[in-house]
């Protein structure tokens, strides 16, 4: 087995991947000053972002959920490795090649099984594409050909074949030393009577990658007659590929989708194909499963969930795609987005509408025309005889409740008088009142049940934010002065070293109230101290974190080396204002604990520990009243 990685290797491959870029692959990040960025905490979900990423220090923490730690930390949670699988992952981006302490360098087939897994799909893609341009892909090409893509466009999104042999990649990863089992746990092979066979056979194949642009999986579509299986055949659920989880596409849309604040959701491989060839690089789609919660995280996070932001959903206009868009409609609550719905005419998808009508009505489809709510509720409308009194009356019981969940009171109103004319019921107040009342009375039942709909799209905020829970641990009272100051004290000794060094290192952990507090300065010290940090911040906070005994201790430090500082000016002047402070309440506490002991002895201490003891006092007073009179210069 080979050994450790070497520390050298680990400490360059930190500083050569920016943690801003990195996470930058999961979320949309945006300035949030003192040179921090923040987003949507990936670790849990959030309305607001409370999710900050310092790029200077490699830091990142979560002050929702207390998730913090560096580059290695954060690919470790985010994508499940092991520490040694996300250093390989990070130095393969950065070219660096790994040194381990024993064995020299890492044999291949002893990486972790993720990082194999990501490997084999890549080599399986470079052996589709390559095959597509073969005699047998003729079929293929003509397919993509008839569909308005040619050679460029597949190119363009990695479109390939696969052979309609059993085991043509099955053999060629063999022979790249991948083994059986990693062939059948990655789902490129199937077991079959005399051993692994090729579970995508004769079929054009487009890979499907995660949001870091890792390949994870395929969709491949049938070409022959004689092929007797399903139109579209997905990646099984493996290790590294969860239908629910991957959106095809979001790897070439993703940065789109921030900058514009806009996604499009098509329903195939060919729709999001259309759709940026068509200059709506926004277009993603879901591989073989509904869109739903965890689809809706992803796009949440790039989104940022700000109120300009829009989804617009296209689906077919048959009873297939109204039902798609029915289901979209269920989550609808869960965006800060506004959402929409585009229906091609004559039920045609943005594929075959870019066929018959050219890029620009591909372009005019998708700007948001009918919000999606207003879809549902013509929908719901038009199962009822609204001729008669009782069929409008059914038509109201069943769509009020949909109007009831929007999320701004003000479009709610609006919406309610929508519902009125649309289901032909001229009192239109009946109609917002009744709307309102089952609105109120969510929110009431949201009281003991659960969180009432929030409003993020304008109106006031009616969801109950549970708090996070607290980290285990002693635990910090901050309207405390002390503590305060004492945390303000670390930040500066974590984030600026300079201005605090080289006082701070003469401070004992006892000089720190908040048993938090004393941990940090335990490890600061343990670490080589604050100096240390003057040449090297970023070094300085490795060792820091090395040093802490316990996730506790360490989701602290991480989160004070990014937490922005209370003062206007951080200086020299408000550096030495905390340092003295810290100090002088340490002092305070030490005379009062020497009064107080004299004070409980009273005639019975003995002569010279009464005259030593009110020498130290004198020396302590003495002391104090320097640090007031002059400041940092008495330290």
């Amino acid at each position: 087995m080979a050994g450790r990685i070497n520390d050298d290797d680990v400490k360059a491959v930190r500083d050569a991947v920016p943690i801003d870029a990195v996470v930058s692959e999961y979320l949309q990040l945006r300035n949030a000053g003192g040179g921090n960025l923040k987003g949507l905490c990936p670790f849990h979900d959030e309305k607001s972002p409370s999710f900050q990423v310092s790029p200077g220090k490699g830091l990142f923490h979560c002050f929702g959920c207390q998730e913090g730690g560096d580059t290695i930390a954060f690919v470790m949670k985010i994508d499940h490795l092991t520490f040694s699988e996300t250093v390989e992952r990070l130095a393969a981006k950065a070219g660096i090649t790994l040194r381990y302490e024993e064995g020299g360098y890492n044999p291949s087939h002893q990486r972790g099984e993720r990082i194999r897994l990501v490997e084999a799909h890549k080599i399986a893609a470079d052996f589709y594409r390559e095959q597509l341009n073969g005699p047998e892909a003729e079929i293929g090409r003509k397919f993509l050909a008839e569909r308005g893509f040619d050679q460029d466009a597949a190119a363009h999104f990695g479109v390939g074949y696969s052979p309609a042999g059993w085991d043509h990649l099955t053999r060629f990863l063999r022979g790249k030393g991948f083994s059986d089992k990693e062939l059948i746990s990655s789902g490129l092979s199937q077991d079959g009577r005399r051993g692994p066979i090729d579970r995508f056979r004769g079929r054009l194949m487009w890979p499907i990658s995660d949001t870091s642009g890792e390949i994870v999986g395929f969709g491949a579509r049938k070409l022959r007659d004689d092929d007797n299986g399903p139109k579209y055949l997905n990646t099984p659920e493996t290790s590294i590929y969860k239908k629910s989880q991957v959106l095809y596409g979001i790897d070439l849309a993703k940065k789109d989708i921030a900058k514009a604040s806009r996604a499009v959701v098509v329903e195939g491989y060919t729709d999001v194909m259309a759709c940026h060839l068509a200059g709506v690089t926004t277009a993603i789609a879901t591989c073989g499963t509904a869109f739903g919660n965890d689809h809706i995280k992803i796009l949440r996070r790039l989104l940022m969930d700000n109120g300009s932001a829009r989804v617009i959903f296209t689906f077919d206009g048959d009873a297939a795609g109204q039902k798609a868009a029915l289901r979209a409609f269920e989550d609808d609550q869960k965006f800060a987005a506004e959402t929409y719905i585009a229906i091609a005419p004559d039920s045609m998808d943005p594929c075959d509408l870019r066929l018959a009508k050219g890029d620009d009505a591909v372009r005019d489809l998708v700007e948001p025309r009918t919000p999606l709510f207003e879809f549902a509720l013509r929908q719901i409308v038009g199962r009822y005889d609204l001729e008669t009194p009782a069929g409008r009356a059914a038509a109201l019981d069943e769509a009020a409740p949909v109007v009831a969940k929007i999320k701004t009171s003000s479009v709610q109103r609006e919406v309610a008088v929508q519902l009125a004319g649309f289901v032909g019921i001229l009192d239109q107040e009946f109609v917002v009142h009744r709307v309102n009342q089952l609105a109120q009375w969510a929110r009431g039942r949201g009281d003991q049940r659960g969180p009432a709909p929030a409003s993020s799209r304008g109106g006031a905020q009616h969801q109950q934010v549970q708090a996070p829970k607290a980290p285990p641990g002693p635990a910090l009272n901050l309207r405390s002065p002390a503590h305060r100051t004492e945390r303000e004290l670390l930040k500066l000794a974590l984030q600026k070293p300079a201005l605090v060094s080289p006082a701070f290192d003469a401070y004992g952990v006892d000089e720190f109230t908040a048993p938090p507090y004393a941990a940090v300065r335990q490890c600061i010290a343990e670490a080589g101290g604050a100096e240390l940090g003057v040449a090297e911040t970023r070094e300085y906070l490795v060792q820091v974190l090395d040093a802490t005994p316990d996730d506790t201790v360490r989701k602290l430090v991480t989160e004070l080396a990014v937490e922005v500082f209370h003062g206007k000016s951080i200086d020299e002047t408000y550096a030495g204002q905390h340092l003295v402070n810290v100090r002088l309440r340490a002092v305070d506490r030490r005379i009062d604990d020497v009064q107080s002991s004299l004070a409980r002895l009273g005639s019975n201490v003995a002569p010279d520990h009464l005259a030593a003891a009110q020498n130290e006092v004198w020396v302590l007073q003495q002391y104090a009243q320097s640090l007031r009179s002059h400041g940092a210069d008495a330290l």
